[in-house]
């Protein structure tokens, strides 16, 4: 077995890959596993397994560090919305005969509490919303763009770091993580006066305190729909994921 063998490779990008990270350490710290980042943000956790940072040149670069690297087993624990890292992912192990397994956390579901539109995409979203909005867009820096074609809109959009280009005069920018105490979503929707929140069904506990505030406020809900994935083996939570881990690597 060659020195920089990996045998877990897990594709970070979700506070599950981070608690997978910690986990599979604690199971079995002798296991040689990289955690890898594509580079989007900077602000990056601190973990007791090896990290890269970077793509890996699509599906091509993918199958290559596989194949070099004799990894036995990739997780793909992107956010839901990673489509693409989860198709390239799809495609390099059935090229390499890597095992896959993907965390596929459960979708959030309405109450009938709630006032949700599902909608296919973000140029949707964009459409359906009425004219001189007070929006919350809660969808990260990477789907800004169809809404800059509103100049009716005030829009409070949120995100961990800020885009690349300029947000319109009009717009709120905060940079920050999503908040996890109701009340502080209510503080900044009724703050800015939101009339709507447009975001995607990432699903999970830490940014799901946003639509228990707009429930509250009776604040209708955009729901972006997550895109269509490969099927492989999946995973709903690190638990399940970290015996199937076991498992794999166990026997393979």
């Amino acid at each position: 077995m060659k020195a920089d063998t990996v045998d877990l490779l897990i594709l970070a990008g979700t506070f599950e890959a981070r608690q997978l990270a910690h986990a599979v350490f604690k199971a079995s710290p002798n296991l040689a596993a990289v955690v890898s980042y594509a580079g989007i943000v900077s602000d990056l956790p601190d973990l007791p397994l090896p990290s890269r940072i970077g793509g890996f040149g699509g599906v091509e670069g993918l199958a290559d560090y596989l194949r070099k690297k004799d990894v036995r087993l990739v997780v793909d624990a992107t956010h839901p919305y990673a489509a693409q890292m989860s198709r390239n992912a799809a495609i390099a192990c059935e090229q390499t005969g890597t095992a896959l397994i993907r965390l596929e956390r459960a979708s959030w579901l309405p109450s009938e509490e709630d006032n949700w539109t599902g909608v296919s995409s973000m140029d949707a979203a964009c459409d359906q919303l009425e004219p001189q909005s007070r929006v919350f867009l809660a969808v990260g820096r990477k789907d800004l763009q169809p809404f800059l074609k509103r100049d009716d809109l005030f829009a409070l959009a949120r995100m961990i770091e800020p885009p690349d280009y300029a947000l319109p005069s009009g717009w709120h920018l905060e940079l920050a993580r999503p908040a996890q105490s109701v009340e502080a979503e209510l503080d900044l929707l009724q703050r800015h006066r939101i009339t709507r929140l447009v975001c995607k069904n990432s699903g999970g506990t830490r940014a799901f305190a946003k639509l228990e505030a707009a429930r509250l406020l009776k604040l209708p809900v955009t729901m972006v729909e997550r895109p269509k994935l490969p099927s492989t083996t999946t995973a709903s939570a690190v638990e399940e994921l970290l015996e199937m881990i076991s498992a794999q690597l166990m026997t393979s």
